[in-house]
C-alpha cells in the first residue's frame, strides 16, 4: 500500500520506478540519471514519504486509541474524542494560530490543549466520585463542550482574512500539513504509546468483565485505567499536531477489525493498528486524486464513516456490537 501511494499524485510514478529508486537510495542498486535522481529524491523523499509515514502513524494511532477506549469503557460506540481530547487539541491549535507566531508554538499549544481537556474530564470525575467510568464519560462530554465553545470564541474574534481560514483549514484535517521533521519527532512517542496500549491488552480483557471482577483477579483498575487514558490521549493529541482533526477512524476501524479477529484485545489491537494505517493511506490517496484539487482528509473520513456508523447501528441486533 505504501509503495503504491509513493507513486500516486499529480506526477505519477510506476511502482517499479519507485522500488528501483528505493533500492538505489538504500542499497546502492542500479543507476539513475543525475537529473532524474534529483527529481525522484525531491518527489519521494521530501514530499510523499513524510506524508505517507504521517498517514500510517495517524491511522494506527486513532484506530488503536479508539479500540482501547472501547475496551476500557466497555462500549463499542466510544471514539478517541470521548474525553474531550480532540476538542481540547482543536482549542489549543486555534489559540496558537491566533496568538503565537511560530509553527512549533501552534503544535505545542495543540498538544497541551488535548491534555488539558482530558485533565479537566478526569478532574470532574474525581470531584464527583460516583461511578468512575460513567463520570469519566460525563466529564469528557462537559470538557468537550467547554473547549468547543472556546474554539467558537476564538474563531469569532480572529482575523477573518488571515487567521480564521487557517483555523478552519486545521479543523478540517489535512495531511499536507505533515512535514518530515515533525513526523519523525511525533512518530517516536506515537509508537511508544501504541506499544504501551498493546502491552495493556490482557488487562483490558479483564476490565471488560467489570471493575469488581477485575479487582478480584488482582488487577489494579485505577492504575490500568490511568495508563490507558494517558497513552491514548498522547497518541490522539499527536495526530492533531500532525494533521488537524481527522474523525471517525477511531470508531469504524475497531468495528471492522473486531468483526474479523474477535474481541480479544491481544489480537484486536495489533490488527487494528495495521488496518487503521492501511485505511488512512487509502483515504489520503482518495483525497489527493479524486478531484483536480486536494480534499481535506477529515471530510473524506467523515463521508465514509457516517454511512458505516448508520450500518453498524442498523445491524446492532445481529451481533456486530
Amino acid at each position: 500500500m505504501a509503495l503504491v501511494s509513493l507513486g500516486l499524485g499529480k506526477y505519477p510514478l510506476a511502482p517499479g520506478e519507485v522500488a528501483g529508486f528505493l533500492g538505489h537510495r538504500i542499497f546502492g542498486w542500479g543507476t539513475f540519471d543525475a537529473e532524474r535522481l534529483q527529481l525522484l529524491e525531491n518527489l519521494i523523499v521530501e514530499i510523499r514519504l513524510p506524508r505517507i509515514m504521517a498517514a500510517a502513524l495517524i491511522g494506527a494511532s486513532l484506530a488503536v486509541s479508539g479500540a482501547a477506549y472501547q475496551a476500557l469503557f466497555v462500549n463499542p460506540l466510544v471514539s478517541p474524542g470521548i474525553l474531550g481530547v480532540l476538542a481540547g487539541a482543536s482549542c489549543g491549535a486555534a489559540l496558537g494560530l491566533v496568538f503565537l507566531k511560530t509553527w512549533y508554538g501552534v503544535q505545542a499549544a495543540t498538544f497541551l490543549g488535548g491534555f488539558a481537556a482530558v485533565g479537566l474530564a478526569m478532574g470532574i470525575a474525581r470531584l464527583c466520585r460516583v461511578n468512575g467510568t460513567v463520570m469519566l464519560v460525563l466529564g469528557g462530554i462537559i470538557s468537550g463542550a467547554f473547549f468547543s465553545a472556546l474554539v467558537a470564541v476564538v474563531k469569532y474574534v480572529s482575523d477573518p482574512y488571515n487567521q480564521l481560514p487557517a483555523i478552519v483549514y486545521w479543523l478540517m484535517g489535512n495531511m499536507a500539513m505533515a512535514d518530515r521533521g515533525m513526523t519523525v519527532k511525533a512518530g517516536i512517542p506515537i509508537l511508544i504509546g501504541i506499544a504501551c496500549l498493546m502491552l495493556m491488552a490482557r488487562h483490558l480483557n479483564v476490565l471488560s468483565m467489570g471493575d469488581e471482577e477485575a479487582r478480584a483477579l488482582g488487577v489494579n483498575v485505577e492504575a490500568v485505567r490511568l495508563t490507558v487514558i494517558v497513552c491514548a490521549t498522547l497518541i490522539s493529541t499527536l495526530t492533531v499536531v500532525l494533521a488537524g482533526i481527522i474523525g471517525w477512524v477511531g470508531l469504524i476501524i475497531p468495528h471492522i477489525t473486531r468483526m474479523i479477529t474477535g474481541p480479544d484485545n491481544e489480537t484486536l489491537l495489533p490488527a487494528t493498528a495495521l488496518a487503521g494505517a492501511a485505511y488512512l493511506l487509502l483515504v489520503d490517496d482518495i483525497s489527493r486524486l479524486a478531484f483536480s484539487f486536494e480534499i481535506p482528509i477529515g471530510i473524506v473520513t467523515a463521508l465514509i464513516g457516517i454511512p458505516f456508523f448508520v450500518l453498524v447501528l442498523r445491524n446492532a441486533r445481529k451481533g456486530w456490537l
